[in-house]
Formats: C-alpha cells, structure tokens, sequence
C-alpha cells in the first residue's frame, strides 16, 4: 500500500526540534506537543518521525492551506517563469506574488520565496532529527535501521537537490545539529562543487543501504537513488557519469508505461515508470485532505466540473512548440496552431484546448472555461488534472486530488542519457533513446472526439529517422523532445538554467508573448539574477548579522 503521510508535527524533547523557517521565527523553538524523553527513542515513536520527514514532500508543512506558495510539483517556481506557462487566477492581482515571479521582479519578501524555503528547511530539520532518534536507539531492529538510514538520507538529499537548483548557495546542515544556534549557518561556507559533492553523498548512502524494492510503495528504493544521484551529475555536466548511472536504471524493472495518457490516472500511481514520486492521497482522515494535491490546488481549470482558480495556464508559445510537420516532426516554429494543422498527440493530454474533449467527462473544452480569458488566454491544465469523475477527485474544498506527483519518471531517465550521449558526440545513440520516448507517443491512444469515433485533431507524429550529423541541431531534437514529454511537470525553467540558455529562450520568448498578453508587458529577465530565487529576507534577518550573503543583484 502507499506510504499514507499521517503525522505533521512531532517534538522530539529531548534532542529538542526546532522550528526550522524562512520566516523571522525561524530560529525560534516551537512546541507542538510533549513526549517524555525515556519514550522518545521507542521504535514505534521513531517511525513516526521518520514519516513525519516524509510527510513534507508534498509542500504542506503547517495548518495553513497555502502549500499553493510552495508547491511540491513547483508550477510555479518551474513552469510560470518559463515560457510554457502564465499565472493565471484572476488577472495580475491575483497571487500578485506569483506575477512578479513571472515577470522576472522576483524579490526577497516574495511569500512563495519564503514558503519554499520554509518547506525544504522542514524536510531537513525533520530528517535529520529522525536520524539522530535512530542512531541514539539501541532497541531498533539493527538490519531496519539501515534501510531507514538509507531513506531518511534519501529525503534529505532530496530537499537538498531543491534548495540548491532553486536557490543556488544555501546553508547546509546536517544531523550534528543540535540546538537553534547549530541551524544560523552561512550559504557561502562551502562551494557549489562542495555542495553538489553533500548532496551526491546523501543519495550515494541511501544507494548504499536501500533494497531493491520496497513493501510499502513511496519509500525509495535502491536504484531510485540511483535515479537521483543520475540526475545529481546531469546538473553538474558530468556527462560519463550520467550515462553510466542510467544504465543501471536502464536495465532495472522500471520502464515506460505503453498509454501517455494512462500514465497520469491516480489509479496507475505508482506504476513501472515511476521511480519516485511524492504520494498523495484524500478522504484518509487527514483534516482539510492536506494529504493530497495541496499544492496544486488553484491550478482547477474552471467549466461545469471544477473551481475556477484557474492558475498554471498553457502559454501559447507551448501549445505551438506541438505543432508538427507533414512528416510528423516538430516544426518548431513558434506560429499560432490552426485548427486543420499536424500536432503532435501530446498537446491534448497535457492542455486543454477549446473544442477538444477535456478527459472522460463528455464535453468539449470551452474557453469560457478560462478565468480572465482576456489576459491569459484560453488554455487550461490537463495532463495533471484528475477527472471530475474519478473518486480520487475531491469536489469540495479544497479541491484536491490523489495523482501522485512524479518527482523521477523512466522517461526523463531517457531524455537524461539522451543529452548525455549528445554532449559526449554519440549522436545516433541519443537519437535512438529519443526516439524510444516519441515511439511511446505514436503508440498511444489518440484524444478522440465526443463520440469516439475519430482523433479530436489532426495528430501527426513519427521517429527521427533520418542519421544525426549536426550536433546543434542534436541539441536542439533532444531539448526540444524533453520539453514536449515533461510539459507541465514544474521542470522547463530549471532546465532552461542549466543548458545555460535561460536568457536567450525567455528574450525570444517574451518578444513575441508580449505582443498577445499584456501582462508580460514589464517581464524583463536579467542574466546573473533571475536564474535563482533570493535568500528570504526573514531568513537573513532572523540570523546573526553577516551570516548570509544575498544572491546576485538581489540586494
């Protein structure tokens, strides 16, 4: 059964857990409830703290219901200040926070910059807590302590891969700390290379000492630190390693899923492809279902069926990177989809589009359905979106849903080694890793129109058949094909940022979005600033003076 995240706050007396915060509290103790400490080290007392570390992956870390600001499928931090999504909501005033992050003026009082922060920093309070209850235990079975050793190193990694691709230098701290003092630590003591190389040596110890599968799915397993650790030298460049890293995964159990679409159903959570994923889950007990897609919850595309939040909206810069030539390759041409043109069977999964069947609820998307049709255009959410149909589709407040997020799929493993074999010059093997991910598109099922009887659109989609010579246009194919694949999944900008191409897609980008949506109007993106978010402002403050040093050009 899934890992159920049942437990929110645990004070570990006698090791005294501090509340860990981007806020000004954020060296500040507080009290949740009492144990006494002869009960701490119980082993059914440290399982609970060891769920209580995984019980922050999904962003919701207190009794508030804004895990919107800090979102564990990063919408937001991932997808608005790209050019694949807007906003959205209710105009520019709406979350006004998110608009300045969409607009590049980002600055370090930006709740969601705050909450981020807040959530990650959880993570790793709470994880290294447990490890500290673990190591203290002389009564926890020896051969389980190891695999949860592996896990908490695993949780820990992860919040910390966060943190440093979102806002670059940050403190790191670990199972040492003690007291409130041992957490106001600089974000400039060690290197990025030293950071990359901590964050690598948490998933290299939960490698070490996870099994290869696991009873209870969304604990991680061995070759999903592997997975993570992949991913680790892809952000760093190191190329060979990506590779050889892949190919343990490669040739594990995991692999794609046949359907696309299918993929994305909750009652497939946790299939084949999915090497790690946060676990949602609602009506489970858990007050206000925090358990389930919190994060996402304003992201409901309006109509008869859902809440018109109406936020995470497809840009038209996206829907058009689908459109796809005669040969049923993409054209990449950034012109305005029309109705009889190719497209690749994607797009009507992962948005919606007026006049395509919005999932299995036998209606036609509308625009009407878009809140503030006229600053953001008409396209809603998909792929992510469950139907309104489905039982793990909560129709109250707050609108949740139980569809997992993905945190590591198969398919990005792929596009992984793919732009690894391109950067090393094995052009013919990335093209055929890329060509595994648009073979599963071919083959799966069509959106059909009303009745069922025909595709609702003109899709058009086939392989790369032909030698690749050209490394750039290499580059370009592999880029390209991981955009299409991962549209919507919070992931375009972190990409963007580490191609080293950020400034000059977005310029392009928003020279022509600003001639359709208004509100871009003032979007200004300035290299060596926007690629990172700032150190919050209640962080800095709530720290010895001189302790942190400001992210470039935020000051």
């Amino acid at each position: 059964m899934k890992l159920i995240y049942k437990i929110k706050y645990i004070l570990l007396i006698g090791i005294a857990i501090q509340c860990v915060s981007c806020s000004k509290d954020f060296l500040e103790e507080t009290t949740y409830g009492e144990v006494d400490p002869s009960e701490i080290v119980k082993p059914e007392n440290i399982e609970r703290a060891i769920i209580s570390a995984y019980s922050v992956l999904n962003g919701q870390f207190d009794s508030a219901s804004n895990a919107y600001n800090s979102p564990d499928s990063n919408w937001s931090f991932g997808d608005v200040v790209s050019d694949d999504c807007y906003k959205g909501g209710g105009g520019t005033g709406d979350q006004n926070n998110i608009h300045q992050m969409e607009i590049y003026a980002t600055n370090p009082t930006i709740i969601d910059v705050e909450r981020k922060w807040s959530a990650l920093y959880e993570g790793v309070k709470r994880s290294n807590e447990a490890i500290r209850l673990l190591n203290a235990s002389k009564d926890f079975d020896a051969t389980l302590k190891t695999k949860r050793l592996a896990e908490l190193s695993f949780l820990r990694g992860h919040y910390y891969f966060e943190l440093k691709k979102i806002y670059n230098r940050i403190p790191y701290i670990d199972e040492t700390a003690e007291t409130v003092a041992d957490y106001a630590r600089s974000n400039t003591e060690f290197t990025s290379d030293e950071l990359w190389a901590k964050i690598e040596g948490n998933f290299q110890t939960a490698y070490d000492g996870l099994p290869d599968t696991q009873e209870e799915l969304g604990r991680p397993t061995k070759i999903a630190a592997k997975a993570y650790l992949a991913k680790c030298y892809l952000f760093q460049k190191k190329w060979q390693n990506v590779i050889d890293a892949t190919n343990e995964v490669m040739s594990s159990n995991y692999g794609l899923m046949g359907d696309f679409e299918q993929l994305f159903l909750p009652e497939n959570d946790n299939n084949k492809e999915i090497i790690f994923a946060v676990q949602h889950s609602v009506d489970d007990g858990q007050p206000n279902n925090y358990n389930g897609s919190i994060g996402d919850r304003l992201t409901a595309p309006g109509g008869p069926f859902y809440s018109q939040y109406g936020f995470h909206r497809p840009s038209q810069n996206l829907i058009n990177a689908f459109k796809t030539s005669s040969a049923g390759l993409p054209l990449n041409e950034n012109t305005d989809i029309l109705s009889n043109d190719f497209v690749d069977p994607r797009l009507d999964i992962t948005v919606g589009r007026p006049n395509i069947p919005y999932k299995d609820l036998g209606i036609l998307y509308e625009e009407s359905w878009a809140r503030d049709l006229a600053t953001y255009g008409p396209y809603g959410p998909k792929k992510r979106i469950v139907s309104a149909n489905s039982s793990y589709f909560v129709t109250t407040w707050p609108y949740v849903n139980a569809l997992n997020y993905y945190i590591i799929r198969y398919a990005e493993v792929i596009l992984w080694k793919a732009e690894a074999e391109m950067e090393l010059g094995n052009l013919e093997n990335a093209r055929a890793l890329v060509n595994q991910i648009r073979q599963r598109a071919i083959d799966s099922e069509k959106t059909k129109n009303l009745d069922g009887t025909a595709d609702a659109a003109n899709y058009n989609i086939a392989t790369y058949n032909e030698t690749w010579t050209d490394p750039e246009a290499a580059r370009a194919a592999v880029y390209l094909e991981t955009r299409l694949e991962l549209a919507m999944e919070g992931h375009r900008f972190f990409n963007l940022v580490r191609w080293g191409i950020a400034k000059d897609v977005i310029d392009d980008y928003l020279l022509v979005e600003k001639t359709k949506r208004s509100h871009l109007t003032n979007a200004v993106f300035t290299e060596g600033k926007n690629e990172y978010w700032p150190i919050p402002q209640r962080y800095i403050d709530g720290v010895p003076e001189g302790t942190v040093t400001q992210n470039n050009n935020y000051n």
